[in-house]
This record gives structure tokens, sequence and C-alpha cells, in this order.
């Protein structure tokens, strides 16, 4: 890089990931797999639906990123996971192949109709705060979590997508 080119700024972010339809842990994994700048990946939970209509359990994660893209970078990261998963979007809160969530985007916030950073009801959602805490402990005390809406239970780590295949990911 030369002295005049401009600096890409890396920033710490958190994205939540979540799947009740389908193979849950397979999509979660592949969700996963297509993120550049990974840097943890919490545990799987299991996790109670909140909110919506009647629907299958969850699987959740939250994913560590370092990563030069803004929080609407990301949101749109995101809607190209959704997609490749197959999401439509028929009934809110209701049952999805995968669901992607921007939390946190380093100390920046966003305010759009479309976009809330940090995300407007992760500090009362158990099932962001657990795995947020496993990866950012700072940043989840025992109080937030004990308030926290939902039940949620520990599942082990996520497997790989694609265990064959060369990759550079340190999760």
């Amino acid at each position: 890089m030369s002295p005049s080119s401009p600096r890409r700024v890396l920033r710490r972010a958190f994205l939540g990931i979540g799947s009740n339809v389908g193979d849950r842990e397979r999509m979660l994994a592949d969700g996963v797999d297509r993120l550049t700048g990974v840097v943890a990946v919490s545990p799987l939970y299991e996790t109670d639906p909140l909110g919506g209509p009647p629907q299958p359990q969850f699987l959740n994660l939250v994913v560590e990123l370092s990563t030069p893209l803004t929080p609407r970078q990301l949101l749109a990261t995101a809607h190209r996971l959704e997609a490749a998963a197959g999401r439509t979007r028929t009934q809110r809160w209701g049952p999805r192949t995968l669901d992607v969530d921007v939390l946190l985007v380093g100390g920046l916030r966003v305010d759009d109709p479309d976009l809330v950073v940090p995300h407007p009801r992760m500090w009362e959602r158990r099932f962001v705060l657990a795995p947020l805490a496993d990866l950012a402990p700072e940043l989840v005390s025992e109080q937030l979590l004990d308030s926290s809406e939902g039940r949620v239970s520990v599942m082990g780590p996520l497997q790989r997508a694609h265990q064959g295949r060369h990759s550079n990911r340190s999760w």
C-alpha cells in the first residue's frame, strides 16, 4: 500500500445468525462459511422462538468479524446470505431458513428506518446475549443476561459446512 492509498479501517463487528427451517445447523454453517473476516464463532444455542406464530425451535449463534464493511454493507451481506439460504419473507417473525442480524459494528451507530445499529432488541434477547457473551464477555454483564428474555441451551460448536475444503478461516 502506498502512502497516498486510503487505509482500510477494520472494525470489530458482530452478526447474530439463526435458523429454524430445514437442516438448521447446515444453514448456519453455510452462512458462516460465506462470510469474510471471521474472527470467532460462538457455540450453537437451541432457543425458543420469541414472537410470531407457533414454530420450531431455532439454532442461534453469533459471529465476530474484523471487517472494513460499514453497517449498511453488512446489512447487504446479511440479505445476500439469507437469499442464498432460500429465505422468503412472508410472515413477520415467522419460520426462516436463515436470519442474519447486524448487531454491532465497532462503535458506530445507525438509526435508519431499515437499519438500527446497535440492534434495537439485542439487549433483551437471551438468544443473542448468551452467544455474544461467549465471544465478548466485556459487552454482556451477568445482570443483563439474567434479565433477558427467552430460554437457551448450549448445543456445542458449529460443524464447518465444508470440512474437506482448504480454508484460511480461523474458526
